[in-house]
């Protein structure tokens, strides 16, 4: 069950003055866009501990409760906020076409995205992992992958690297989202899947005894909110706002709730440098 919890006499004063100073701001800016109370922000839907859509409709995770500390900031409670799901494959078409305010939805931030979207963080950091089912025993880490059928989303880059650097004779197989890639996993159409480890590690979490990590991660990822490449000045605010969650203790209590049982070393914050 998700308890709505009261923020801290600080941070409530941070959002109510954070929010008059934003009072005017051009409407093509995140916070223009949040003047009326209300804000779309793009998430997955499909990836335990990290941003899930429950049965019950709430939605869940370490993303979700990022997303909803950044929306604070902005004035926006969670009654105002519109999720809207965002695929590997769609993140930067949402923002460019404004379907959505602003993406936190295990967002890699890498110079070539950068070259359509702004980021604002990091507020997160992980690595390429491996993903087998429990009772596999011959592939421990990328390198074993040759002749094996691994299996990544659309568009991401996690089973090329893995083809290019470590298993030139793998077989890559896509789908549209992680949880289809799992559910292959799981029905013996793919042996193994590939993406960070944290994202693997949730749905560990929820198969302990069907599925398993191995090897060590062979990457590293630093997660970043995505945004408008026009909109400067709600960088600078959504990385302030970060820097804040952090600082509140806010962002450690929710990676505890939200991935502490998942099975991997909880790491510390990043620095921010997306300023």
């Amino acid at each position: 069950m998700l308890f709505r919890r009261l923020l801290p006499a600080t941070a409530v004063v941070a959002a109510l003055t954070f929010a008059a100073a934003c009072g005017g701001a051009a409407d093509d800016t995140l916070a223009g866009k949040a003047e009326d109370g209300g804000l779309t922000i793009g998430i997955r839907f499909d990836q335990p501990g990290m941003a899930q859509r429950r049965l019950d409709g709430k939605y869940v995770g370490f993303d979700v409760d990022v997303a909803k500390y950044v929306a604070q900031q902005f004035g926006v409670p969670e009654s105002g906020i519109t999720w809207k799901e965002a695929r590997s494959a769609d993140r930067e078409r949402l923002i460019a076409n404004g379907d959505v305010d602003f993406v936190v939805a295990t967002y890699s931030i890498t110079d070539k995205r950068k070259e359509q979207v702004a980021f604002a963080g990091p507020y997160f950091q992980t690595g390429q992992g491996v993903l087998v089912r429990y009772t596999e025993n011959d592939i421990t880490g990328p390198q074993t992958l040759n002749g094996k059928r691994l299996c990544s989303v659309t568009a991401s880059t996690s089973a090329q690297k893995v083809k290019s650097e470590f298993a030139q004779g793998v077989e890559l197989v896509e789908y549209g989202q992680y949880s289809d890639c799992v559910i292959a996993l799981l029905a013996g159409n793919v042996d193994a899947v590939t993406t960070d480890e944290v994202i693997l590690a949730g749905y560990v979490a929820e198969n302990p005894e069907l599925l398993k990590l191995v090897g060590e991660p062979f990457t590293t990822e630093r997660y970043g909110v995505g945004l408008a490449k026009s909109d400067a000045e709600g960088r600078v605010e959504v990385s302030a706002a970060i820097e804040r969650m952090v600082g509140s203790g806010e962002w450690r209590k929710s990676l505890e709730r939200n991935i502490g049982q998942a099975g991997v070393r909880l790491p510390d914050p990043p620095q921010v440098t997306e300023k």
